[in-house]
């Protein structure tokens, strides 16, 4: 029953948590409303720090769900993604509004990682309505979301480092440039408490990389390093908004061993990449690639020529594919009117997860994402079509096999008739312990044309030098 305070209080536009909370449920959360939102704790933190800074406090990922949310972008996300926006926004605007009195001095002078550390933490163990948005159908983390979130929170941490203490920024843009090797150490609970933490780590002339550090601790791991089950390296590029041009961004200034040592890890993985990037075009074309393709499809050709004798335990990559379409819509975009680079992550794990469910004939385990290069923006109104398939299994382990998915997003635009490539994602599955001992086998995949034979060969080369990082 409604309280007199409830019948005279304003109607105001549905939100996520109209849709959630039963009403009986919303109205008690209403009256329990934290005072202060997070945007505001977390711009308050961005502020000027003393030497040192002292470190800040958390932001509760449930704190959205209990309050009303205006119309803006994040509202249609997550509540985590809904907090850091709004947040975001609030800095942007801020920007926006005393950008051009702002001395270039004071946006080009070095800052402390210190100044950019951000912290999240999800509450599951004693939250109902926020564990109930991460809960998956088996009970554990819907790590989809959790990608959407860590691209939410490295964008912000983004802009706070290129902001100076009264909260103005250059007319810039920051936009998600690439993904380096996301690895799950451990299963994620979704009835534990969770923790993101992240800071600008290292910057170049117009990129920073962002590291990210999932932890989340059990009875088992009690100290800090066993608890972190997830690192993850985001890489920004600032773009002048009104040229598109690139434009330099504030440098930094490691002080602490740990930060320098970060430092030196993300410029070296900066020249590994671009030394990867150059030995890979020159390897496409010589003969040792060649004789490799030929050897892949030779399997492939059996398929194709005498299907009868063809290995019941192997399929073709093509007789795995999935996908979907959709157009982009407005509720996706981020502050800058651009598809979220976390939804597009996050639409496509949820193929991946799909694709590897219906290969495998069990539900999946998520392990890892591979390297991801954003490639062009996403736009409002864009038909967007994401096309899946296993690109190859591993075998090696009969108790943990490796099911490596790649999703491909084109943007297709039908006026004009076309179709490009604006992002590629890698996945890696595996299979839950108790469906192997059940004698469920995973099949091989095989290519069946030198186009799909390059694409498998250049993925398991790129996994060659991550066996040093684990």
């Amino acid at each position: 029953m409604l309280t007199p305070r409830d019948r005279i209080r304003p109607k105001m536009a549905p939100s996520i948590r109209d849709i959630v909370i039963p009403n009986y449920r919303r109205l008690l959360l209403r009256r329990r409303c934290p005072s202060q939102s997070v945007a505001c704790r977390l711009l308050s933190s961005s502020t000027s720090y003393p030497s040192p800074p002292p470190p800040s406090a958390p932001i509760d990922a449930g704190s959205s769900i209990r309050k009303p949310i205006s119309l803006w972008p994040g509202m249609y996300h997550s509540p985590v993604t809904n907090a850091l926006w709004e947040a975001r926004s609030r800095m942007f605007e801020r920007a926006l509004g005393e950008g051009e009195n702002t001395a270039a001095s004071d946006l080009s002078a070095p800052k402390r990682p210190s100044r950019s550390r951000t912290s999240i933490m999800y509450r599951f163990s004693e939250d109902y309505v926020l564990r109930e948005q991460y809960r998956n159908p088996w009970n554990e983390i819907r790590a989809g979301k959790l990608l959407e979130d860590l691209d939410a929170l490295a964008g912000t941490i983004c802009f706070k480092h290129c902001t100076n203490e009264n909260g103005a920024m250059r007319p810039l843009i920051l936009v998600t440039a690439s993904v380096d090797r996301i690895f799950v150490k451990k299963p994620i609970h979704v009835d534990t408490d969770l923790k993101i933490e992240g800071a600008v780590t290292w910057v170049g002339r117009s990129s920073m990389e962002i590291q990210l550090e999932v932890s989340q601790s059990t009875p088992e791991s009690q100290d800090q390093f066993d608890s972190v089950i997830l690192t993850a390296n985001f890489t920004f590029v600032a773009r002048d908004s009104e040229t598109g041009k690139s434009v330099p961004v504030t440098p930094i200034l490691p002080e602490t061993e740990r930060e320098k040592i970060l430092w030196e890890e993300a410029e070296e993985r900066n020249k590994l990449r671009k030394r990867m990037r150059e030995d890979r075009r020159q390897y496409i074309v010589s003969e040792e690639m060649t004789h490799r393709i030929q050897e892949l499809m030779a399997e492939g050709r059996v398929f194709s020529e005498m299907p009868a004798l063809a290995d019941r335990d192997s399929i073709l990559i093509k007789d795995t594919r999935f996908q979907n379409s959709l157009i982009c819509q407005p509720q996706q975009r981020n502050i800058q009117g651009r598809i979220f680079g976390g939804f597009l992550m996050r639409r496509a794990f949820e193929l991946a997860y799909a694709t590897s469910y219906a290969f495998a004939g069990a539900a999946p385990r998520f392990l890892e994402v591979d390297h991801v290069d954003f490639l062009k923006p996403v736009d409002v109104g864009n038909f967007l079509r994401l096309h899946s398939c296993v690109l190859y299994t591993e075998l090696d382990d009969p108790a943990q096999p490796h099911i490596n998915i790649e999703v491909v997003a084109y943007v297709t635009r039908p006026e004009i008739r076309s179709s490009e490539v604006s992002n590629r994602f890698y996945f890696t599955f595996t299979i839950r312990p108790e469906a192997l001992t059940d004698g469920l086998r995973i099949r091989k995949v095989v290519p069946s044309t030198e186009e799909e034979a390059r694409r498998v060969i250049e993925r398991m080369d790129a996994e060659v030098p991550r066996s040093t990082d684990q």
